[in-house]
């Protein structure tokens, strides 16, 4: 059966990878080397580079938080900002790419070298040939969740940007008091203790509320709303590349707020819900790739693999769907 979700055998050369596969793929995955049982991270690094030069793939993913992401894939872009700035927004998300010689050999300079790599690439290149760079996943550690904040803020700001005030469902400074301090959606504490999440506390449900309003106004937009946006003075939610980052948006905001609500959850299924909600933001954010062109998935195979996950914790059985089931229903067998 054709599919057009493909994992990559690092130990391969490039070339015998390639025809093994039926057709060419939107979504080709490399298994994250920090994997002890995995080839070397050598190996991996130059397969890594050898398919990005020969099979042109728009975007590499990797796992971690999008809207951190953002920075990096401006800079090795369009150089906006400056590489310490991408290296740090690259060190700050949960899982790193870490493709020259990096965390797992001791190294310190791994994502400096890989965002420099990516960023001399792109430097004169037009703008339709430009590698871009995205996480995918969410800002999640664990069983924990970062604060909706930088998404739930960055939705905001680019719908306000765009609309007029009365038709945003709330003010920039209503949804500041909603968020209230980081630490309270950081709690450690919550981890084990359903009852320390504020994921079902009154300010969090109004959040999920906003989050669906301010996503239903995004997707009120249709892309041919630019041409009128223009004529009107304003871009529009839906002008171009500006609308793959609102969805990103609103990916993360809707799924960190789904998330935080289910780790208020004290029923025994409350782990596997978490764990089959972090693949459920997984394959959301790998499809919306896959929408834009070839991609190359630089991830742990766990998420991705495509068969039903199941592990044990506490000696309780665990099972969810994961992201590489769910991304293969929709791209596979066509």
């Amino acid at each position: 059966m054709a599919t057009d979700t493909q994992a990559a055998p690092p130990a391969l050369a490039t070339a015998t990878v390639m025809k093994l596969l039926p057709h060419p793929p939107r979504l080709t995955t490399v298994d994250d080397p920090a994997h002890a049982d995995g080839p070397s991270l050598e190996r991996r690094e130059d397969l890594f580079r050898r398919l990005v030069e020969r099979e042109g793939p728009r975007t590499i993913a990797f796992e971690g938080d999008g809207v951190r992401g953002t920075v990096v894939d401006d800079y090795v872009r369009w150089g906006r900002g400056t590489l310490d700035e991408a290296v740090e927004a690259m060190k700050g998300m949960a899982y790193g790419p870490c493709l020259g010689p990096g965390r797992d050999s001791g190294a310190p300079d791994g994502d400096r070298e890989f965002v420099r790599w990516t960023r001399a690439r792109n430097e004169g290149r037009p703008s339709g040939e430009r590698l871009r760079l995205a996480g995918v996943g969410g800002p999640l550690e664990s069983s924990g969740a970062a604060s909706p904040r930088a998404a739930l803020t960055a939705l905001h700001g680019h719908l306000a940007a765009r609309v007029d005030a009365d038709l945003l469902p709330c003010t920039a400074e209503r949804l500041d008091r909603l968020l209230g301090a980081d630490r309270r959606w950081t709690e450690p504490a919550a981890l084990t203790d359903p009852a320390r999440s504020v994921g079902r506390s009154a300010d969090a449900m109004e959040l999920r509320l906003l989050a669906d309003d301010m996503e239903a106004l995004l997707d009120a937009w249709p892309p041919h709303a630019t041409e009128q946006g223009a004529r009107d003075g304003r871009p529009g939610p839906g002008a171009g590349e500006d609308r793959d980052r609102a969805r990103l948006y609103a990916r993360t905001a809707t799924g960190l707020l789904r998330r935080h609500y289910w780790m208020a959850d004290a029923s025994p299924d409350r782990t596997a819900r978490l764990v089959g909600l972090r693949d459920q933001m997984t394959a959301a954010d790998l499809l919306a790739l896959a929408k834009r062109g070839p991609a190359l998935v630089y991830a742990r195979d766990r998420p991705l693999q495509r068969g039903r996950g199941a592990m044990r914790m506490s000696d309780l059985p665990l099972a969810w769907w994961s992201a590489g089931v769910m991304v293969g229903a929709r791209l596979g067998g066509k």
